[in-house]
């Protein structure tokens, strides 16, 4: 193992990532009296409060370094990648069950994977496109598991569950152009810290966040007041550990892994939040979770060795 490689801190950083965004699995658990809307309203707004804290020490140093593009680059990332995913996230597991957030978050490091085959540093398709179906297979795994098990209502209409399935294959798109667009200004942006990068997009969500604060009054309904505390308790927590501390493990994978590699970083997110589901349901998982979870850790592996320098090498002698 060699630490002085940055590909091993890389891939460190998005198993770290991975982790703390599991964690927003579990938010709903917790409070399950909150509208989809009041959800990311209560997170993203703690995430800004808390990204403006830390940042500000600093805010005068890296305003300058910031032009317009830069500024409308962080507006459509916290727009693509925070609000508007989870917002179309929710709703997909709302109407069409627990398989649609799964296969989503299964679904992006493929695709994503297959977008970063048009980078210079990217290696062949023979190399990457084994790990990617075996990626495929575990989601489709995964994806069967979640739909047997029954977690879409019985009496949901046709139409409810097409606007869950719409919603989700809106949700991977989003994630996808966060993933890509993200990796990209963070290439470009080499004076501005991963950390400080994804400050940045939390101070822009937190604003964002503000509008959408109408819309979650409307839909709250009438809470108990032992609600709250627990409200604002699960979104601070969410906010530190899957906004600030996720988002930070993810910007600085950003930096050290090429695209190709990146996506297949994702895959952390889905394993972890199996695990925590899991220990929240008090039970081990199925022979055909077991049988995903290995295929999407072979993947990894298998992705990971597909990026040494010589298949990079072998991918440049072909050109």
């Amino acid at each position: 193992m060699d630490l002085s490689n940055p590909r091993f801190w890389g891939v460190l950083s998005g198993a770290g990532a991975g982790a703390m965004w599991g964690l927003v699995f579990l938010a709903p658990k917790f409070a399950p009296e909150a509208s989809p809307f009041l959800m990311s309203a209560g997170r993203y707004i703690a995430y800004g409060l808390i990204a403006a804290m830390l940042i500000a020490p600093r805010w005068k140093r890296l305003v300058p370094l910031l032009d317009s593009k830069a500024w409308l680059a962080l507006i459509w990332l916290s727009l693509a990648g925070n609000i508007l995913y989870y917002l179309c996230l929710v709703v997909a597991v709302h109407y069409a069950g627990v398989a649609a957030s799964a296969l989503i978050v299964g679904a992006v490091p493929v695709v994503v994977a297959l977008w970063g085959l048009r980078d210079k540093n990217s290696p062949p398709l023979i190399k990457v496109g084994p790990p990617i179906a075996v990626a495929s297979g575990a989601i489709v795994l995964i994806g069967f598991v979640s739909i047997t098990c029954g977690h879409v209502a019985d009496d949901a209409s046709g139409v409810s569950v097409a606007i869950g399935l719409f919603a989700a294959l809106v949700a991977l798109v989003l994630w996808t152009a966060y993933a890509v667009g993200n990796s990209r200004w963070m290439v470009k942006m080499d004076n501005v810290s991963s950390h400080d990068w994804s400050l940045l997009t939390g101070v822009v969500t937190g604003g964002l966040a503000l509008l959408l604060v109408p819309v979650a009054a409307l839909t709250m309904g009438d809470l108990p007041t032992s609600f709250w505390p627990r409200f604002l308790a699960v979104s601070f927590g969410i906010a530190v550990l899957a906004s600030v501390v996720g988002n930070a493990f993810w910007n600085r994978a950003s930096r050290l892994l090429p695209l190709t590699m990146l996506g297949q970083m994702i895959v952390f997110e889905t394993l972890f939040a199996f695990l925590y589901g899991f220990i929240w349901e008090k039970r081990g998982p199925t022979v055909l979770e077991i049988i995903a979870i290995i295929l999407m850790v072979v993947s990894v592996i298998w992705c990971v060795r597909a990026h040494r320098p010589a298949a990079i090498v072998e991918r440049d002698a072909e050109h």
